[in-house]
């Protein structure tokens, strides 16, 4: 491959801009601190809401290492510390909400999840154009993104459901994405979404403050080994609790299977199976080159908002390592799984005959995909609009070379006879074509 050397990305001016005001603001009094203290914020939380109910309180281990990695590894700046506090915020209120709305319908824990297909796989491997196809099947039940943001319905949903009023979360949704165009005029062409598009359940996971999108955030290495060492199964049971909240909300049968991605499952496929025993699987594969380097674009775009000390060079080297452990968690995780339960499906042949792949995937599902195909190619249609422009990265500008990535990623290359991209396709010049974010 004729890897180009592309420089990393800049934070764009709104950010600095922002982060002055905040310092201007705090300085003379008008901003409040970020005060990333746990007490004060569960406090924060319980006065906001009336509440004081957070339900399994596990959730306060993995909080507990997160706000020690902000503090002591994060650097963030007054933009980050700021955007850390309403995140928080936002994450623990609607942790009260959550047992405020099981309390008041107790059926809604009674909602099967039965038999749902979860796509597993690598950070930039084409897991959301699996994704966004089969959502695109009325067969099947899926988050939007507005619900990944804001999983929980706000009090007096009952009007909503009544048709009295509309719900609030997808206008709050359009608003954050505004923002984050702001921050990082990159989104679009990382990540196409918007406030109805089906989306992944990470933002359910980190109701317990748990996952990578928290690594992809800020700067915590500390927080992401902790997690690594940890059994996730309680933050895959709120998961799974917020799943059935999340189908009452919709009003959706709950007979219907749930499609359900993020590469979070990739490190925790035994909590995964343990709280979805009935799980069919999707594992997709990507030249680990396009991988590791789009995945390290994807963290890079997001700490250099948030900190005035993000370095590229140990972003690549993070995300190396991570990707690294993504695939080898994932193959020992495999090794005890029926053969049935699960299917193979290559990033490249997605590229070539994306109908014939997916055509594959369905006699895995044990489905016609007839019904399905108008859906799916108004998706394809849909996501071209949606992707703007196209996402650029190398390895190089991430203090990376393409040997040690095919070296460490060698035995995860045989294993599944991954296919590699030409100097075109690949993460020296590459171009994450429209429907392939992720």
């Amino acid at each position: 491959m004729n890897e180009q050397n592309i420089e990393a990305p800049r934070r764009t001016p709104f950010i600095g801009a922002l982060d002055r005001v905040l310092r201007a603001g705090r300085a003379l009094g008008l901003v409040a601190p970020a005060d990333l203290i746990k007490e004060h914020m569960l406090a924060r939380a319980v006065e906001d809401t009336g509440l004081d109910d957070f339900g399994d309180d596990w959730f306060e281990r993995p909080l507990d290492a997160l706000l020690e990695s902000i503090h002591s590894e994060a650097r963030l700046n007054a933009a980050g510390d700021w955007a850390a506090r309403q995140q928080f915020h936002h994450v623990l209120r609607d942790r009260l909400w959550t047992q405020m709305w099981f309390k008041r319908h107790p059926e809604i824990l009674a909602r099967p999840i039965p038999r749902p297909v979860v796509i597993v796989g690598p950070m930039r491997s084409g897991t959301t154009r699996l994704h966004r196809l089969l959502a695109a099947d009325r067969r099947f039940a899926h988050l939007r993104s507005f619900e990944t943001i804001s999983p929980v319905p706000r009090p007096g949903f009952e009007d909503v459901l009544a048709g009295r009023k509309k719900d609030f979360r997808p206008k709050l949704a359009s608003r954050i994405m505004k923002v984050a165009r702001l921050a990082n005029p990159r989104t679009l062409s990382i990540h196409p979404t918007g406030p109805y598009e089906p989306e992944e359940e990470l933002g359910l996971l980190v109701a317990s403050m748990w996952g990578m999108k928290h690594e992809a955030q800020w700067n915590v290495p500390g927080y992401g080994r902790w997690c690594e060492g940890e059994d996730a199964t309680p933050a895959y049971r709120h998961m799974a609790d917020l799943l059935r909240l999340i189908g009452w909300s919709q009003q959706e049968s709950s007979l219907r299977p749930w499609i359900l991605k993020t590469p979070q499952h990739m490190l925790d496929l035994p909590a995964l199976l343990k709280v979805f025993p009935d799980a069919r699987l999707i594992f997709s594969h990507r030249d680990p080159r396009a991988v590791v380097g789009s995945a390290a674009s994807l963290a890079w775009n997001q700490t250099v908002i948030y900190s005035d000390h993000a370095d590229p060079n140990r972003v690549g080297r993070e995300w190396l390592r991570k990707s690294t452990l993504q695939v080898e968690r994932m193959m020992e995780s495999r090794r005890t799984l029926p053969i049935e339960r699960f299917i193979d499906v290559q990033y490249a042949d997605m590229e070539r005959d994306w109908r014939g792949t997916m055509a594959r995937v369905y006699r895995f599902l044990g489905l016609e995909m007839d019904s399905a195909l108008p859906g799916m190619e108004r998706y394809i249609r849909r996501s071209r609009a949606l992707k703007r422009r196209p996402h650029r990265y190398s390895l190089s500008e991430f203090g990376l070379a393409e040997g040690e990535v095919l070296e460490r990623m060698d035995r995860y290359i045989r294993r599944f006879d991954v296919s590699m991209e030409d100097a075109g396709d690949s993460a020296g010049s590459q171009r994450d074509r429209a429907n392939q974010a992720v």
